[in-house]
């Protein structure tokens, strides 16, 4: 489990974990919250999956015009709730959900148990709630902080499945609290050996999408750029087992697929290193965290955004350390890895269509995505990159086509996840792998390389720009459902007055 202190502000001392033995009843909202403010719905039951549309619009109105209940819990009432939300931010941050998701998620188990008004906090390390029992009474505040985010889909899904069960008051308290451990104690779907495969198939993947040939030459850089990932993974895995900083793991992973392309390009073939590199690179350059990062930018979460920046800016200084230092031994001593820039049209659509799909199921196997949502990632996947594949072979620009390819893939991936009441994230993540900046960056880096600076500042423009689109495209796909394709059974969620961002 993640590294984690929590405290309590309320007496400043540090609290243990309650036992969920030890818990007081907590009555519960039968309703699972507020549509909006000023109105709060009683009764049965809420819908399955209804809860994000009724906890972002109240996540975005001031907590001065937030509804407050008749009664509040005392503060030895309201700790093991608080205790709660805390463990399902902290995991659901761990597993690379959106800050405002994880806002909306501690919102949602807190209002279902009543204990409200309460505040939750998400930056990019830290999960923090607080809660004040009174007008008079002192604020009780908990805290924790995430050390080594990981991405796994399925206790993702897990967990989101049962914020949807909490929020619509069915689970007590402790059972809440046995639930969650038992959610991150949940095994991985997959052997560590189909991990493995599946990180060099992502490489070898990746140098179709680029190459865009099937000849003999392309698989035998297919096969290179598989056994550069492997051997780069083994080396990540020999950093990580020392606990030292995750910047000298990625150092360490890119030099294999520099070397692999710099042998390559001693030979007569004609082998293109430069494509090998590319591909063994693609797991490694932190494409997806750009587009993280402008995701928080575009819902408020700026220094969320501004954390996810600067880790990219790190990881991908570790990635040119390995790689420039291989490549500039390789080309003192002659190697020929010419760099072309990425075409703007599909040069191979059936070869770099079945790549695509090949990168997203491999991507989203390393993602530890559940066997039974990946025909729908492929699916999604398969739709996005034709899109952006029509829309490029039509002359539309590689920018505005990845926007667009976005917003579908964000639509559909929304409403897959809305119909089962899941997280959007594993239907999504996976499926724009093959639009993600990662050939555009190595390309840039490449240039700096070569000692072309304004060639290789235009690549990581173009690459942002990219990363910018996506994030653009799956944000304005997520609130479209969200508006205008509410959650089956549930109305169209309540415009909040005066609504935004604190």
């Amino acid at each position: 489990m993640p590294k984690h202190d929590r405290r309590w502000g309320r007496t400043g001392f540090r609290r243990r974990t309650a036992r969920p033995g030890g818990q007081r009843g907590v009555p519960r909202q039968r309703g699972g919250g507020s549509t909006g403010p000023g109105e709060v719905r009683p009764g049965p039951p809420a819908p399955e999956a209804a809860w994000p549309d009724r906890m972002l619009p109240l996540l975005r109105t001031p907590m001065s015009e937030r509804p407050r209940g008749a009664g509040r819990p005392t503060a030895a009432e309201a700790a093991p709730v608080l205790e709660l939300a805390l463990m399902v931010g902290e995991l659901l941050l761990a597993g690379g959900e959106a800050a405002e998701d994880v806002e909306a998620a501690m919102l949602a188990v807190a209002r279902a148990y009543q204990v409200h008004p309460c505040d939750p906090h998400v930056t990019f390390t830290r999960v923090a709630i607080s809660y004040r029992a009174g007008p008079t009474a002192p604020p009780l505040t908990a805290a924790c902080s995430v050390r080594r985010p990981a991405g796994d889909y399925a206790r993702l899904a897990a967990l989101f499945r049962l914020v949807t069960e909490i929020a619509a008051g069915g689970i007590e308290v402790a059972d809440a609290h046995r639930r969650v451990s038992a959610v991150y104690r949940r095994a991985r779907c997959y052997p560590g050996w189909l991990l493995l495969l599946a990180c060099g198939l992502m490489a070898g993947a990746a140098t179709l999408l680029v190459g865009g040939r099937a000849d003999e030459r392309a698989w035998l850089v297919f096969a290179s750029a598989v056994v550069a990932a492997l051997a780069g993974d083994r080396l990540a895995r020999l950093v990580v087992r020392h606990d030292l900083p995750e910047f000298y793991r990625y150092v360490l992973a890119a030099t294999p697929a520099a070397l692999c392309g710099i042998l390559l390009s001693f030979n007569g073939l004609q082998l293109r290193g430069s494509v090998v590199i590319t591909g063994g690179l693609y797991a490694l350059l932190p494409g997806w965290s750009l587009v993280a990062a402008a995701q928080d930018g575009l819902a408020g979460f700026y220094l969320t955004a501004t954390a996810r920046l600067l880790e990219t800016l790190y990881l991908t200084t570790g990635v040119v350390v390995g790689v420039v230092t291989v490549l500039y031994i390789g080309v003192r001593n002659g190697a020929d890895l010419a760099a072309r820039d990425v075409p703007a049209c599909v040069p191979n659509p059936p070869l770099q269509l079945a790549a695509a799909v090949l990168l997203t199921l491999a991507f989203a196997i390393c993602l530890n995505t559940e066997p039974v949502t990946l025909p729908a990632v492929l699916l999604n996947s398969t739709a996005g990159w034709a899109s952006y594949g029509v829309l490029a072979k039509a002359g539309v620009g590689p920018i505005v086509a990845t926007g667009f390819a976005a917003c579908l893939v964000g639509l559909s991936g929304q409403l897959m996840a809305r119909r089962l009441g899941t997280s959007a994230l594993p239907y999504v993540t996976a499926a724009l792998g093959p639009l993600l900046p990662g050939s555009v960056l190595y390309f840039a880096l490449w240039a700096f390389v070569r000692r072309l600076p304004e060639t290789g500042v235009r690549g990581l423009g173009r690459a942002s720009a990219i990363a910018m689109a996506l994030a653009i495209g799956v944000s304005l796909g997520r609130e479209t459902a969200r508006l205008f394709l509410p959650a089956p059974g549930a109305g169209a969620p309540a415009r909040p007055r005066g609504a935004h961002r604190r």
